[in-house]
């Protein structure tokens, strides 16, 4: 228990009493500097159940998810399977596709900006080049929500390719030997021994890209600013604005509350279904 106590102060600190804060806060009404001015119950949830705004929120939220993790998964995976093979200057490829991690997202973002920019940014000026016009990446509302997170699978890539990459070269080379002398093709071997034996490490990076979605900010502070017409307003940048620009502290606490039980019910839906098809041994 000795040996717990400086873990368990830690999260109690920064985890478990922000946590309680918040569920506290969310019943009050809450002026600057965390004081409650009035109990209120449920209203802020009943208010954003009400909310066509939050509603609109939450769709995005989930198209944004929809849009990135699986992207992020299967190009990373991708990546990794290309950098596990023994080709000569593969170290060299290995260090572009993890570069990414070294990256902060306000750098990342900022590179983003620039590719993304109407008339010099190179996307629109690559269109140009085979004769298609150029897109209003960040200012067109059917395209802002795509773009920050073509961005964001740009920013995640460096971190998962290097997990997947580890989960395959932990795979004993003795398998792949005894499936090339039984007639196996790489196909095969991929599907059938890769695939199987790296699914704990593909289900860790499901749960983690899944989190990371759900929680992304930086990219959409500086690239949409929530905008254009809310098309980009995610539910993390929702609480942010009624807290940090409006002063809407216990509205803001309830969306912080259901953000974090739409979290908890997705990971436990994670580990009661998808944790039957992982192979631990």
């Amino acid at each position: 228990m000795t040996y717990l106590l400086p873990s368990l102060l830690l999260l109690g600190v920064f985890l478990f009493y922000p946590l309680i804060k918040t569920l506290y806060f969310s019943f009050f009404e809450v002026s600057g500097g965390g004081v409650t001015d009035g109990f209120v119950g449920w209203e802020h949830y009943a208010k954003l159940m009400q909310s066509s705004e939050f509603r609109k929120s939450m769709v995005a939220t989930f198209l944004f998810v929809l849009y990135t993790v699986p992207a992020e998964i299967i190009i990373a995976l991708f990546l990794a399977v290309l950098a596990s093979e023994k080709i000569k200057g593969i170290g060299f490829f290995r260090t572009i596709f993890a570069s990414t991690m070294g990256v902060s997202i306000a750098a990342g973002a900022t590179i983003f900006l620039f590719l993304f920019h109407p008339s010099l940014g190179v996307l629109n000026n690559m269109l140009a080049l085979v004769g298609i016009n150029g897109v209003d990446w960040l200012t067109n509302s059917s395209w802002a929500l795509f773009s920050v997170a073509l961005t964001t699978i740009w920013m995640h890539l460096g971190i998962n390719f290097i997990i997947l990459l580890g989960g395959i070269q932990n795979v004993s080379t003795e398998l792949y030997e005894s499936a090339e002398i039984d007639g196996a093709g790489y196909w095969s071997k991929l599907f059938k021994i890769t695939i199987p034996l790296i699914s704990p490490v593909l289900f860790f990076v499901t749960i983690i890209a899944l989190i990371g979605s759900f929680q992304t900010f930086g990219q959409i502070d500086i690239l949409t600013g929530g905008g254009p017409a809310g098309a980009t307003n995610i539910i993390v940048y929702s609480i942010y604005q009624e807290a940090f620009s409006y002063g809407n502290f216990g509205f803001a606490s309830a969306q912080a509350i259901i953000l974090f039980l739409i979290i908890l019910v997705v990971t436990v839906i994670q580990f009661t279904v998808g944790e039957k098809r992982v192979h631990y041994q």
